[in-house]
């Protein structure tokens, strides 16, 4: 395998000394799964033949994942090694020795990470013209635009702290700016403490544009991190500076609300949210020159040890480089621009609600487009015949068309009922934000069962059609989110089918009233049915496949975890069934174990979009799912999910042909799992050009209508060659 499809990244993080986990469980660990997935992500990052600045956003990308892992996951495992609960997990780790290995690996990953940014991704941007101008590089004229920039823009709201009895340690923001100085001489009072923090606010941009004509190319830039350094000393008059370094700190985000102590649980969480930012200390990120004697100070003071440090050779916050590519206009360092299309039957009938009653209809984003959903609501709000909109909301952003639309609705005197999940994860902010929005102009607003997150992608319009009542629904795989739905790959189904939409309706009833759970009719729905179902389609597989006949599973998902559902596949796996299963991110199984996994194959695939859609198929049975679930203890037990059989055969064969066979086949963009939970590349085979599931898609789905389905035996029959070149 090239160099060019990240392969040298993987030859290097080999050669790091990597160890391969033994085969010490059943399961694997799911912190460094996560791992695994970011060292994928990094890959593209390293990949020549990804256009340059989409190479940047990887690498961003990576930094941003790497936050919320020290967030969540391992400011978990601490909290655990803190009271003493140190038991083995399924996976037969204990948190101590999964918080070592992470440290390891994750130390790994970062110092790769940064190799990549200083040795491949800065220089290449500078054979583009597009330069980040260090300190010891600024030209006179340059230097002294930089220097009334500071005086003008940030000095003014910057407040330094010297460190003395009277100013002990502040209190430092999660993921903040700051820089640690070594002073020497006496002040005006004659303190002289020798250290001083600055802290960057929030509101200064990290990166500033150097005006051109003294850039000397359209796109050169500065870091702030480098104006403060170079200006420092102008904080401490009278004074030496010694040293000046950045820093930035990582807390525990977590949000904690006690489910039997709660009353209200919007007040709970408006309570919690601001305490976010001053979580446990969980890592600290230094530069690299920062001196032992500064690094061990600082860890002090946040309470952490040496495998909490990180020293980086760059900026310590490269998430904040994702604004690059949207502020360089050079189409050609990017991924091509494209159309999403629209299905062809709404295409025919304007009018959405004609168009669904005529027969189901599937969207595939980002690859057609998340504009019918819109005009779905958009529609709903102005037609006089409707008269009730039902729609969840677990993240739709803080700019969002959907929740005006469900506003104006609200003012038109429909009548709204909006699930809000306040505990999505950092989205808590908008989803109270919205909520507070609706309830002011009419709307029903729930927040779902306390406890029990609600995160099922559910739509439903109820229309008066002459002398009947008739429901329209949408149920999705993906967040009702117009930004991600460009970025994230995701199957959405709209129906007028009277069983599913009164399975959504009763899901509605169960949220936003009181009373036991209805056998739905169609519908498998979390935390009462999905987990059962799915274990019985699994076992239906492996029944199949001891009586002779033909049996397979194939199954695509963001992420396997939990433990009975994998004991269901092993065991599948022993009854003779094939299983293929594409998982985005971490995995629990470990296949292609003798006796145990040999039938069990799982790719991973990492490419353009987010691979974000939940699609489930059992060949004995032939049938088919979509869902907002995950197979995680959590998706099954904690949360509301639902799983939706396709049941129109058109629809089915698209499904299985563009969410799963098509990714079998990738050979550009997949990575192949083995037993200990390493991956490597997947090439084409001697003679055979590659393939992208995603470029198909968008050739076949973009800019169009909606294509003629598949022949059916074509579309559930294993391919044996790839034969078509990208």
């Amino acid at each position: 395998m090239d160099k060019n499809n990240g392969q040298s990244l993987e030859d290097t993080r080999h050669a790091s000394g990597a160890r391969a986990r033994p085969l010490s469980s059943r399961y694997l660990n799911r912190e460094l799964g996560l791992l695994e997935f970011n060292r994928r992500v990094l890959a593209q990052a390293a990949d020549l033949s990804i256009p340059l600045l989409e190479r940047l956003r990887f690498l961003c990308i990576v930094s941003s994942n790497l936050d919320e892992f020290f967030e969540i996951r391992v400011a978990g495992l601490k909290a655990r090694i803190d009271v003493g609960a140190d038991a083995p997990d399924s996976d037969g780790m204990p948190p101590s020795r999964v918080y070592r290995e992470v440290a390891r690996e994750a130390h790994e990953l970062v110092a790769a990470q940064y190799a990549l940014w200083n040795e491949s991704v800065l220089p290449s941007l500078a054979k583009q013209d597009i330069h980040f101008f260090r300190r010891r590089e600024w030209t006179a004229a340059q230097r002294a635009w930089i220097s009334a920039y500071y005086f003008r823009e940030i000095m003014p709201v910057l407040t330094p702290i010297g460190l003395d009895p009277a100013h002990p340690f502040p209190r430092i923001l999660n993921k903040s700016l700051n820089f640690a100085v070594q002073l020497s001489g006496k002040d005006a009072f004659g303190r002289s403490s020798g250290i001083a923090l600055v802290q960057a606010p929030r509101v200064l941009p990290r990166v500033i544009r150097v005006p051109p004509e003294l850039a000397g190319c359209d796109h050169g830039f500065v870091f702030l991190s480098s104006i403060i350094h170079a200006h420092v000393g102008e904080l401490f008059a009278g004074m030496e500076v010694l040293g000046c370094y950045q820093f930035r700190v990582t807390r525990n985000s977590d949000l904690f609300v006690d489910d039997e102590e709660v009353k209200n649980l919007r007040i709970a969480l408006q309570g919690e949210l601001p305490q976010r930012h001053f979580g446990d200390a969980v890592r600290l990120e230094v530069a690299d020159l920062c001196p032992p004697s500064m690094s061990e100070f600082l860890l002090q003071q946040f309470g952490l040890d040496a495998n909490d440090l990180y020293q980086v050779t760059g900026p310590v916050n490269l998430v904040r480089l994702m604004q690059i590519p949207d502020w360089v206009d050079r189409p050609e360092l990017k991924y091509p621009a494209f159309t999403p299309g629209i299905p062809a039957a709404l295409v025919r009938q304007p009018d959405i609600f004609t168009a669904i009653a005529k027969g189901d209809i599937l969207l595939h984003h980002p690859f057609q487009s998340f504009k019918p959903v819109i005009a779905f609501a958009a529609q709903a709000a102005k037609d006089s015949d409707v008269v009730a909109i039902k729609q969840t909301v677990y993240r739709t952003g803080a700019d969002s068309e959907l929740m005006r639309i469900l506003i104006d609705a609200a003012r038109r005197g429909k009548e709204i009922t909006v699930v809000v999940e306040l505990m999505a994860r950092f989205d808590e902010e908008a989803n109270l934000s919205w909520a507070a929005q609706l309830e002011e102009v009419g709307a029903h607003v729930v927040y779902g069962v306390v406890g029990h997150k609600t995160h099922a992608k559910l739509a439903m319009v109820v229309r008066r059609e002459g002398e009947r009542l008739r429901r329209y629904c949408h149920i999705g795989t993906g967040n009702y989110h117009s930004r991600t739905s460009n970025l994230y790959t995701d199957f959405g189904v709209f129906t007028a089918n009277e069983e599913v939409c009164a399975d959504v309706n009763d899901v509605f009833l169960q949220l936003t009233g009181l009373g036991k759970a209805s056998k739905l009719r169609h519908l498998w729905q979390s935390p009462f049915t999905l987990h059962a179902q799915l274990r019985n389609a699994i076992g239906r597989e492996a029944d199949a496949a001891r009586a002779g006949k033909k049996a397979g599973i194939i199954a695509k998902m963001n992420a396997l975890l939990e433990a009975e559902t994998i004991d269901s596949l092993y065991a599948a796996s022993s009854a003779g069934v094939r299983v293929d299963l594409v998982v985005r991110g971490v995995c629990g199984l470990r296949p292609g174990i003798p006796g145990l996994s040999e039938n069990i194959r799982v790719r991973s695939v990492v490419g353009r979009f987010l691979e974000h859609h939940r699609v489930f198929h059992f060949v004995s049975s032939g049938d088919t799912y979509i869902s907002s679930a995950d197979w995680m203890e959590r998706n099954f037990f904690r949360r509301i999910e639902v799983c939706l059989p396709i049941l129109d055969p058109r629809l089915k064969k698209r499904v299985v042909e563009e969410g799963l066979r098509k990714y079998l086949d990738d050979t550009t963009q997949a990575w192949e799992m083995d037993a200990d939970g390493r991956y490597r590349k997947r090439g084409p085979g001697k003679g055979e050009s590659g393939r992208c599931a995603q470029l198909e898609l968008l050739d076949e789905l973009a800019g169009t209508g909606l294509p003629d389905p598949p022949d059916t035996k074509r579309a559930l029959r294993p391919r044996k060659k790839a034969k078509a070149a990208v």
